[in-house]
């Protein structure tokens, strides 16, 4: 990483091509000469194809202007510009096994990805939310690692890098984690030049042996103890769905729950007090329903924050980054302008040819914020609109139309779903889909 020009701080992340043999310090000097030719940089941005600049194609895949703190261009001269150059993993995630004890079986434990990689490129800013969870989740961790390498002593000032994220399924919290986890191999390269996410696999720690979950949980934080032994090494561990683990001591001590569930969640609370002696370790958990998880787990989690359904803004922001895609990939044709919601309300458009696709957007985006869309269901919207409701090459225009059905007919088989008298949702007409 290396700092270039004045405060405050931009970040700048560099993607090598896969074949680069240049030093980072090169290619970092190459891209801070082009940016210089700017008087502004926008954040978000990202920039490609240098085919003007042989020197930067030979080397570069893409250059990403992406600070937390700016929504709108700054400028260059009172800009400081903080390069991180890296390339980007290409394998598929290892699977990691554990041996149960009893019956010799062989069992998926954990998915291992080599940080940064391709699979999670430009994850991060795909992700939209209203609160400021990605910025305070990322401070926390940088904070966390700062206070570790400091020595700060953990008997006067407690902090056991443990991240818990909460809320409703669909809304990103798998995604944030493994966006932060690759967010974190970029931005503290310089002090661990290697990185690795372990997705753990809750479902096989719970043996069908009787006794032996509790043993598969210390077998499997043993393998991620040798892993960290390399305190040049990230270790990012994610447990999805965290009380499947961890929420079975209460119910256990009422005789509610098999005294294995309880062994397991002890054993997961002693093997977490046994990683965070350890400074190069991220334990990031996620949960759909928090009532259930325990509460010694609960309290050791330094930040618990709450990611819920999008509001209007969110899912405006989240249909047009989807919208912007297809006409990328030119299956919406030609590329038009999708205006910002907040330009759309300050600037008062009149609701002409040019802001009236913007304004529909608007209104769709409205309708799911209402219904309390997940993230995961708007993003699904456009290929159901595509597959269902336009034909050919349509228009932006001819595709909201097209993307508006999609949400009405998905709220319609979404109530039909949930609904306690099915039978009579099933002699109703479903909504034309214009075939």
């Amino acid at each position: 990483m290396v700092n270039l020009t004045m405060n405050p701080s931009l970040h700048v992340e560099i993607v090598k091509k896969p074949h680069s043999t240049a030093n980072d310090t090169y290619i970092i000097g190459l891209v801070n000469s082009y940016l210089l030719n700017f008087l502004s940089l926008t954040p978000g941005a990202t920039l490609k194809g240098f085919e003007n600049y042989p020197d930067i194609e030979e080397h570069v895949n893409s250059v990403t202007i992406c600070d937390v703190d700016y929504k709108t261009p700054v400028q260059m001269s009172k800009t400081k510009l903080v390069y991180h150059c890296y390339t980007l993993d290409a394998l598929s995630p290892e699977t990691d096994t554990i041996t149960d004890g009893t019956s010799g079986e062989e069992l998926p434990s954990a998915e291992m990805w080599s940080l940064p990689c391709e699979e999670f490129d430009g994850l991060w800013a795909s992700l939209i939310y209203d609160t400021k969870v990605k910025e305070d989740t990322l401070r926390f961790v940088e904070t966390a690692f700062e206070f570790s390498d400091r020595r700060v002593d953990t008997n006067l000032i407690s902090c056991n890098r443990v991240v818990l994220l909460h809320g409703p399924p669909g809304t990103g919290k798998t995604s944030l984690c493994k966006a932060l986890a690759q967010k974190l191999a970029i931005r503290m390269r310089d002090r661990f030049p290697r990185a690795r996410l372990l997705e753990i696999n809750s479902h096989s720690l719970f043996s069908k042996w009787f006794s032996e979950s509790g043993k598969l949980v210390f077998k499997l934080f043993d393998k991620i103890l040798e892993i960290v032994e390399d305190t040049e090494l990230l270790a990012c561990v994610l447990i999805d769905e965290v009380e499947s683990l961890t929420h079975a001591r209460k119910a256990a001590l009422s005789g509610l729950e098999p005294s294995d569930s309880l062994r397991v969640v002890n054993a997961i609370l002693t093997q977490l007090d046994r990683i965070r002696r350890h400074p190069n370790v991220l334990v990031l958990t996620t949960s759909n329903v928090t009532e259930a998880i325990d509460v010694a787990f609960v309290d050791r989690a330094d930040i618990k924050r709450y990611v819920g359904p999008p509001s209007q803004y969110a899912a405006f922001e989240i249909l047009r980054g989807c919208c912007e895609e297809l006409m990328t990939r030119n299956i919406v044709y030609p590329h038009e302008r999708l205006f910002d919601m907040k330009v759309l309300k300050d600037s008062n458009f009149p609701e002409s040819d040019a802001a009236s696709p913007s304004y529909l957007l608007m209104e769709i985006a409205k309708e799911a914020a209402n219904s309390e869309f997940s993230a995961r269901s708007l993003r699904r919207l456009p290929f159901l609109a595509r597959a269902l409701y336009s034909h050919d090459k349509p228009n932006l225009t001819e595709f909201l139309h097209a993307l508006k059905m999609a949400l009405e007919q998905y709220q319609f088989d979404t109530t039909a779903f949930n609904s306690k008298d099915k039978s009579d949702k099933e002699n109703q007409a479903p909504i034309t889909n214009g075939h």
